[in-house]
């Protein structure tokens, strides 16, 4: 059996407005949510299967943001597979979020979008 993704972890200044976000677009729930590693905390958001863990700092005290893509180890984007691009793009919108780089190529179309702590994700659909 191949490995399969479980989680990533990602640092945020507000764990649970981003975890509403997330149900919001792409109608996912709370697994978990409670304290954390450092004095931290933590809220768990996906399917059954895999999830995003939002973590903050005690506090919610983060170190300064860099650009991601020149960072070794950086987060460049989170990825996510829909049905129906359209209507994620605009549920996207309606939160005000803007969308850029949108391509249709083998194997999908996709776009992309950054959240207002500038988390990028690229939105696909194999459909």
């Amino acid at each position: 059996m191949a490995a399969m993704l479980e989680h990533v972890n990602v640092t945020v200044p507000d764990p649970d407005g981003t975890a509403a976000l997330y149900e919001r677009l792409f109608g996912w729930k709370i697994r978990w949510q409670g304290g954390a590693i450092h004095g931290g905390r933590s809220v768990h958001v996906g399917t059954a299967e895999q999830y995003v863990a939002l973590y903050t700092g005690p506090g919610g005290e983060q170190s300064p943001r860099q650009d991601n893509y020149s960072q070794l180890g950086g987060l460049n984007h989170i990825a996510v597979v829909v049905d129906d691009l359209e209507a994620l793009e605009a549920r996207v919108k309606a939160e005000g979020l803007a969308t850029h780089s949108h391509a249709d190529y083998e194997p999908g179309r996709r776009f992309y979008f950054h959240d207002a702590d500038g988390i990028e994700y690229e939105a696909v659909s194999y459909a």
